[in-house]
């Protein structure tokens, strides 16, 4: 794991683990419940079709390639650094909404084997939220340590997000990373569930930045002063990560030598018995979490825009 840069700084070893690989107690789902709960997270290997993973990588670097976003052959998901979307497909929006409902990436996101492992974390069935986020990453973009609590709750009483590399994703690529035991950060959680509880908007996000911002000035020393590690993994197409709104997680820097684009999907699930009614996240044409819907994501930018982000 030396290859490990957050905020171009490479990653001290001490500061730097492995995640926790529950794949073994899928087989007594209480045990996997229990791992959840330990380390706010559960990392599954292999665990979705693999043929269906690569397929959805070949419909969307596809579709970036029409962009002139991507060259040949788009499985390897290489930039060409140039981009011609704006004037190909003004509507940024509805481009972006386009791919991210496409029948492949929906087959993994929506499909049967995601909604049966989320089922084994509730104790009951699951269902997805129709709007997700899917995340092209070129080198030099990163994600900044944040908390999800409460942006995707709405009316659900338990809600979870699943995390999905779209191929192969090694350290250098900038993968996933989660905060060991950020759960626990007492001094961060509880000032947010309480502003929530309150229904005081402006408490609420006073809270929230400063659970960001004390992590997205300075990972390093946050990581120190927390005297906790950084845990991430080079993912392989078919694993899973699904973790809760309360475990701090964000990105690596993408620093690939081959100028690859990482390329993820995250979808939240909850409950099926749970309202799905929220118009940011349900329906034919959710909102989004601002009211922008799809055009407020990041990654509806043309591919190569820089970026940092909370979400």
């Amino acid at each position: 794991m030396l290859d490990g840069l957050t905020q171009q700084h490479p990653i001290p070893d001490e500061l730097l683990g492995p995640l926790v690989d529950a794949t073994s107690c899928l087989h007594d789902p209480e045990l996997l419940r229990r791992s959840f709960a330990v380390n706010g997270y559960v990392l599954l290997r292999d665990v979705l079709p693999r043929d269906d993973v690569l397929a959805a990588r070949r419909e969307v670097f596809a579709r970036l390639a029409e962009m002139d976003e991507i060259q040949n052959p788009v499985e390897a998901g290489i930039a060409t650094g140039t981009s011609r979307r704006r004037e190909r497909s003004p509507d940024l929006g509805a481009f972006w909404k386009s791919i991210s409902e496409g029948a492949a990436l929906r087959r993994v996101t929506h499909g049967p084997r995601l909604r049966e492992l989320t089922g084994l974390l509730f104790d009951a069935p699951a269902r997805p939220h129709d709007y997700l986020f899917l995340r092209p990453a070129p080198v030099g973009n990163a994600t900044n340590l944040h908390y999800d609590y409460p942006f995707f709750a709405g009316g659900a009483s338990q809600i979870v997000t699943c995390w999905l590399p779209l191929g192969e994703i090694p350290i250098c690529d900038g993968p996933l990373v989660v905060v060991e035991h950020s759960q626990r950060f007492e001094d961060l959680v509880n000032p947010m569930r309480a502003a929530q509880l309150t229904g005081d908007p402006q408490a609420f996000a006073a809270a929230q930045d400063i659970a960001y911002q004390s992590s997205a000035t300075d990972t390093l020393e946050f990581a120190r002063s927390r005297q906790t590690r950084l845990l991430t993994t080079h993912f392989q197409p078919g694993d899973a990560m699904i973790f809760g709104g309360f475990t701090m997680h964000g990105s690596l820097d993408n620093h690939s030598p081959l100028n690859r684009v990482r390329l993820s999907v995250d979808v939240r699930y909850q409950p099926a018995v749970d309202p799905a009614d929220d118009p940011r996240f349900f329906g034919s044409h959710p909102l989004g979490a601002k009211g922008g819907s799809y055009g407020e994501q990041k990654a509806a930018q043309p591919l190569g825009t820089p970026w940092v982000a909370r979400q």
